[in-house]
């Protein structure tokens, strides 16, 4: 899966994978059915966590997918399928990305792409992570709430006056907020009276990078400890802090800081910008990360660097790419290759 083992001409491209929220039933279905690459994919996560979870992707139940547990590897199996898909139909030199970067299950994927872990041990690391966070949300039952149109100084005095936490700074004008029900109720309700455009109760079924995480630390440790980490072939820029991870036990503690932290997107995408990134591609369903890249990029401090997204997440998409590679490099550079 690792987009290369040696460092080439930096090709100013950084790599992006979506979070939970992003999945829907059907998802990689036509990539299945037309790329070898990403059919075989699917078929390897079901063989490393010897369940069907390919049919539940393509098939569902849509309550069943959305459960933690099956929608954490079902987004990191369609992710890793896009990409292979692309590279599949790609015939050009290997470049590696300037950096990669994933909004929290997100960023277990990049570590897949950046060979700091092997697929199969990023997919058990994801269920079994999926697994204690669904098992922390009915022990300590939470919810969540995007808060749009307050700036993130105002939102923080409403968490330290309601209980709530920040969870999520996403850049533009949206964060959400986590933490119990009660609070994130309050916290909602008085962003409102500050002048929220939208205060948004979040369809999850737990406080995700809040400190109602924290009944799952112990076993993510373990987990973690049993797993093989190399260092990543490009950086990994980190949710929890935005820091350049480039040594396997770097990525480690990253992995266990970001299960209570909050997850620091608007950042990591300045910090990609600055190290000279000036095409994102997203990979993976949905186009969550594009637009909030887009938003992020347009404000006063970005606004004079050019900065492409493109989201690949089905079979139109990968066929655009394989045009545009044809053309002489996607976006104007070649993407990395097997």
């Amino acid at each position: 899966m690792e987009v290369g083992t040696e460092k080439q001409e930096s090709s100013k491209v950084a790599f992006v994978f979506p979070g939970q929220g992003s999945q829907f039933v059907g998802m990689g279905l036509e990539l299945y059915r037309s790329s070898n690459a990403a059919k075989e994919v699917f078929d390897q996560v079901d063989d490393i966590l010897a369940t069907p979870l390919t049919r539940l992707i393509f098939e569902g139940p849509e309550k069943e997918l959305e459960k933690t547990i099956n929608s954490q590897p079902a987004i990191m199996a369609t992710s890793l399928a896009c990409l292979e898909a692309v590279k599949g139909l790609h015939q050009q030199d290997i470049y590696l990305p300037v950096a990669l970067a994933g909004h929290s299950l997100g960023e277990y994927t990049s570590l897949v792409v950046s060979g700091a872990l092997d697929l199969a041990d990023g997919i058990r690391l994801v269920r079994e992570r999926g697994k204690l966070m669904q098992e922390a949300s009915e022990m300590r039952p939470g919810s969540m709430a995007a808060i749009i149109g307050l700036d993130e100084v105002t939102i923080e005095e409403i968490c330290l006056e309601t209980g709530a936490e920040l969870a999520n700074i996403n850049g533009g004008d949206q964060i959400v907020i986590s933490g119990d029900r009660l609070c994130v109720a309050r916290a909602v309700d008085m962003a409102s009276i500050r002048g929220a455009r939208k205060a948004i109760p979040l369809a999850v079924n737990g406080a995700f990078h809040s400190s109602l995480m924290a009944p799952a630390q112990e076993g993510l440790a373990a987990a973690i400890e049993g797993v093989k980490f190399h260092n990543p072939v490009s950086p990994i820029i980190a949710n929890s802090t935005s820091i350049p991870l480039t040594t396997a036990q770097q990525v480690k503690d990253e992995l266990l800081n970001q299960l209570c932290s909050c997850v620091q997107w608007k950042k990591s995408v300045g910090v990609m910008i600055d190290l000279g990134v000036s095409s994102f591609i997203e990979f993976g369903p949905g186009k969550v990360l594009g637009g909030l890249i887009k938003r992020i990029s347009s404000t006063p401090m970005y606004r004079d660097r050019h900065v492409e997204t493109l989201t690949v997440g089905d079979l139109s998409s990968v066929m655009k790419v394989a045009e545009a590679s044809a053309a002489g490099g996607l976006l104007g550079r070649p993407l990395p290759a097997s």
